[in-house]
């Protein structure tokens, strides 16, 4: 958070110097203003571009075992362009080391699932799940390692998380 302050108003100054050298090379008869609007579009620029290479950087980041499952992207209202064209605010993957079919049941499977989002400072969850592969029932445990049956979800046969939890 504090480095992207720091990068965020260095861009904003770049652009304000951009500004001031075109006010000198047109002898001060550019407009006193096209400063701070120059200096407002570098850190309005610098903002949207970190917002759209969010997720290219985190998945960059994560190791060959983690496997991303789902993305989503939303458009926010305090940001009209996303409603053009979104971005990815969050993601899951699955840790294939975690994947483990230590429970009575062949095809019962218990895996861990991370989630990833993007707010003021990125947050990272993670639960552990089991999943039955023969009727594609997704169910996080809880705290106690009991399972969540209020929670039960359905997946579709061609869900990446069940192909992925499930080919192993």
């Amino acid at each position: 958070m504090f480095w992207t302050f720091v990068a965020t108003v260095v861009c904003g100054l770049g652009a304000a110097g951009i500004a001031l050298g075109i006010r000198a090379a047109t002898r001060n008869k550019a407009p006193k203003w096209i400063i701070p609007v120059f200096a407002g579009a570098g850190m309005l620029g610098y903002l949207i571009y970190m917002e759209y290479s969010w997720f290219d950087q985190k998945e960059a980041r994560l190791p060959d075992e983690a496997v991303v499952v789902s993305t989503e992207s939303d458009g926010i209202l305090w940001r009209p362009w996303t409603f053009v064209l979104p971005y990815v605010t969050a993601f899951s993957t699955v840790d294939t080391k975690s994947i483990s079919r230590d429970t009575s049941s062949e095809d019962i499977v218990r895996f861990t699932l991370y989630r990833f989002e993007q707010k003021m400072t990125d947050a990272v969850s993670h639960r552990v799940h089991i999943i039955n592969c023969a009727t594609r029932e997704l169910v996080p445990l809880g705290s106690d390692g009991s399972p969540r049956v209020d929670n039960l979800k359905l997946l579709e046969p061609g869900d990446p998380l069940y192909e992925t939890v499930c080919a192993e």
